[in-house]
Order: C-alpha cells, then sequence, then structure tokens
C-alpha cells in the first residue's frame, strides 16, 4: 500500500509518538562527503591511480565488499551463531569456506567469495546459486537489443564499455525471457468496441534456411471510445495478403472486439472483403494517401506536383457528389487525358474511398489516412533497419515489441523533463501510439453518436 501524508507517520497509528526514518543512500553519500572521503577518492581518479569500473575497478570492489559482507550475514543468521563464537563448537552444522564465483553487474565482472557450510543447506538470498548476472545487467541487455543492436553488438559493447564478456548464447537467452511476456500481451483480452482501428503492414527479413527472405510483420492499431490508440497485435506472415487479414480479424474477434465501426486500410485487393467477413457492419475505408501514391506512380516526375494540386479538390470536397465531379473535372483536363491510369486508380477504389466524406472534419482528418500508425512503422523501420535480418518470427515480434516499448519509455522520460515548463517552450514528442490520445476526438465520437446511435451509445452509458 502506498502511504501518503507525512512521511514520518507511526505505522502503528498512535498518535504523539514518531519513529525516525532509516538512513537512505544518499544521506550515507552526504556522510562521506562530509568526512572528505569521497573528495580523496575523486582526487585518485582524476591522477589516473584508480579506476572507477572495469576489472579491479573501484564500484566492482565496492560491489564485491558489499555481497560479502551481505552472504556472511545470511550465513551467520542460518547457522545461529557468529564466525569465531565458541558458542558454535559441537552444533551440527558450521562454516566451511569459500566457493568463488563471477558475477556479472552493470559497472563490470564481480569476483565473489561465496560462504559454504558442511551441510550444504546455506541457500543465498542475496546472490542466489546459479546467478551469474544481476537484474540490471539483464535490463541493460534488453534495452540495448530493443535499440536495435544485434547479439554480437551486444556482447562487444559490453566487453568494451564493462569488461564483461558473455557468450551470444547467454545473451540471447536473457532477450528471449520476455517471450513469456510477449505472449501474453499478444493473447490479452480486448475492449468490446474499437470506433477506429487501423490495419497496416511493414517488411521485415527473415532467415529461412540458407536463404534471407521478406516477411510482412501485420500490425494493427485500435481506437477505443476514450480516443486512446493501443498496438492490438503483431502478426508475422511470408506475404502481406488478404485471406492471412482475415485470420488476424477473427483472432481480434475471438480476443473480444465484438464491433468496429471504421477500419482504415490500404488499397490491398480482398482486403475490404476480408474485414467484412469478420465485422459485416464496419466501413472499411481505403487510406487517401496511398490511393494519392497508387495514382503516382503512373505520373511522370516532372507533372507530379501539377497532378498533386489537381487531386486535391477531389478528397477535400464537401460530398461525394462534388467529389466526383471534380474526378470527372480532372478526368477531362490535359493531365487527366495524359495519365488515364491515374483516372482509373481512383475510379476503381471510388466506394471505398468515398465513405470518410459523410463525416464532419473533425472525423475526417482522422479516418481518411493510416498516418497513426504509418509513424509507428516509420520509427520501427529505423529499428530494423540496423539489425539486417532476424533469424526466426519469435525473434522479429519480440524485436517489435520491445521496440515499441523502448520509443515509449524514451518519450515518457522527455515529456517528464519538460514537466512545469509552460507549453511554448516543451520540445518533447508525445506518445507514440501506446496511451496517445487523439487529437479532437471528442467532437470525432460525437459524429459517430450520431451516426451509429444503436451500436455506440449502449457502450458510452
Amino acid at each position: 500500500m502506498t502511504m501518503t501524508g507525512d512521511r514520518r507517520a507511526n505505522p502503528l497509528g498512535t498518535e504523539g509518538s514518531s519513529a525516525a526514518e532509516p538512513p537512505t543512500a544518499r544521506d550515507a553519500v552526504n556522510q562521506m562527503v562530509e568526512a572528505g572521503l569521497l573528495d580523496q577518492l575523486m582526487s585518485q581518479v582524476d591522477a589516473g591511480e584508480l579506476a572507477l569500473t572495469g576489472d579491479g575497478g573501484f564500484l566492482p570492489e565496492m560491489i564485491k565488499a558489499v555481497l560479502e559482507r551481505g552472504l556472511a550475514a545470511e550465513q551467520t543468521a542460518h547457522l545461529g551463531y557468529e564466525k569465531g563464537d565458541p558458542a558454535g563448537r559441537g552444533t551440527p552444522n558450521s562454516r566451511n569456506g569459500t566457493t568463488p564465483k563471477t558475477l556479472a553487474t552493470e559497472v563490470g565482472d564481480v569476483a565473489l567469495d561465496v560462504p559454504r557450510d558442511r551441510a550444504g543447506t546455506f541457500e543465498p538470498r542475496l546472490v542466489p546459486k546459479g546467478s551469474r548476472r544481476t537484474g540490471g545487467l539483464d535490463e541493460m541487455i534488453i534495452s540495448l537489443y530493443a535499440g536495435g543492436m544485434t547479439v554480437r553488438d551486444i556482447a562487444h559493447h559490453l566487453h568494451r564499455t564493462l569488461g564483461t564478456e558473455l557468450s551470444h548464447d547467454t545473451i540471447s537467452k536473457i532477450t528471449d525471457s520476455v517471450l513469456e511476456e510477449v505472449k501474453v500481451w499478444q493473447s490479452r483480452p480486448l475492449e468490446e468496441i474499437y470506433p477506429i482501428v487501423y490495419l497496416d503492414a511493414l517488411m521485415i527479413k527473415v532467415r529461412d534456411g540458407h536463404q534471407v527472405r521478406n516477411r510482412a510483420a501485420h500490425i494493427a492499431v485500435g481506437v477505443d471510445l476514450d480516443g486512446v490508440k493501443h498496438v492490438l497485435g503483431i502478426w508475422v506472415q511470408a506475404t502481406e495478403g488478404a485471406k492471412f487479414w482475415a485470420g488476424v480479424c477473427a483472432e481480434l474477434r475471438n480476443r473480444g472486439v465484438r464491433d468496429v465501426l471504421i477500419v482504415c486500410c490500404d488499397g490491398l485487393t480482398g482486403f475490404p472483403e476480408a474485414i467484412e467477413a469478420t465485422w459485416p457492419q464496419s466501413i472499411v475505408q481505403t487510406c487517401t494517401v496511398h490511393l494519392l501514391r497508387a495514382a503516382m506512380r503512373f505520373v511522370g516526375y516532372a507533372d507530379r506536383k501539377k497532378v498533386a494540386a489537381a487531386l486535391r479538390p477531389i478528397y477535400t470536397a464537401p460530398t461525394d457528389e462534388a467529389a466526383r465531379l471534380e474526378l470527372d473535372a480532372f478526368a477531362e483536363s490535359e493531365l487527366g487525358r495524359r495519365y488515364p491510369a491515374a483516372v482509373m486508380t481512383w475510379t476503381n477504389a471510388w466506394e471505398r474511398f468515398i465513405p470518410f466524406l459523410a463525416f464532419p472534419p473533425e472525423l475526417r482528418k482522422i479516418i481518411y489516412t493510416t498516418n497513426a500508425i504509418e509513424s509507428l512503422n516509420y520509427q520501427l523501420r529505423k529499428i530494423i533497419k540496423n539489425r539486417g535480418h532476424f533469424p526466426n518470427d519469435d525473434a522479429a515480434i519480440k524485436l517489435l515489441w520491445l521496440a515499441i516499448r523502448d520509443i515509449e519509455d524514451k518519450r515518457a522520460r522527455a515529456r517528464a523533463k519538460e514537466k512545469g515548463l509552460p507549453a511554448n517552450e516543451r520540445r518533447a514528442p508525445g506518445r507514440l501510439v501506446e496511451g496517445a490520445v487523439i487529437q479532437g476526438w471528442k467532437q470525432a465520437l460525437g459524429a459517430l453518436a450520431l451516426a451509429y446511435p444503436e451500436r455506440i451509445n449502449p457502450y458510452l452509458s
């Protein structure tokens, strides 16, 4: 339970009495400063007579002294008498020397002498049997892995900076420790309704036998009733296809998603039908940005700016009838006659393009593009690029999940540093996906409630 109010309050709740707080680590450091010990230590470091980290460094030796003293105290509590105490004579168990052990830490390897007892019943808790690393080192390795470093890069980095040598297999096992957490996250229950869901995939490289092949990492981002974005899952498959997306939608349904009002996706053939097979009442909105890119493939580089300007009145039209008139006008123009394939691209995707035109501007700018997931994919591509390729699908999902978590942590730390500053002085980026609230969501939700009252109102009460 978290304590509130006066930190010096008596935990027993009796009035008129107080208990002194135990000294903190800061208090111990302050005592060293006042005694002049820290100044003496730093003067030796500055003179090059003493190293702080690495082999023979001050910090590893300090950790060694603290841990060995703690282990000795544990053994004393286990045996019931102090070392050298005559009371221990004739007891069924006694001290039996020490066993050397190397412990990898954040400041380098520490050579410990772990005490033993003759009966072999002493089980240290400070440094458990079989433990070769501190928890902080494991977290450091996982953080480096999430940043895109390979297992070999991490091993080299630890050896160069800390003097710690860990095998590639050990580092791989440390990163694999999060796989169970990933599986729990991937199968967690979801909300019954998500007003908006974005579906998209990014290409990654995975080793397949003796070859490295392209595979598609499918990502789903859902917006809940509070306007908060969540990554619903990550799935890796050989290619991005409508059949696999149908399986993804079915899995989301099995995890509790009963209804989705609007699904935003690219123009993949068969994609809308795959979505409607799971949620028949959903509106499938083709991403306007993807549609523009598809049309621009047929346009010469010199004319691209002109064509983009000519197409803008289509997707900014007030109604679908006005948009159709703008498309017809573009088709009859000189640019339209020069690039009929671009006109055909819009014509073929028309029924999946126009749904967002029926909504007010507050909702239009949320659903006309999949930028909410494209920005996430952009961040993930920067990390994937450092890796080259993955050994298997699980490794890819593990890194993508860790990367998302790491990106959000970095942004949260940057926002924490600027807490309290005026809004015009803040430069830290907002939340990328997890926990991010869509701007203007209150007005957008109101528009959805008016359009689909029987589907969304039961969840709003």
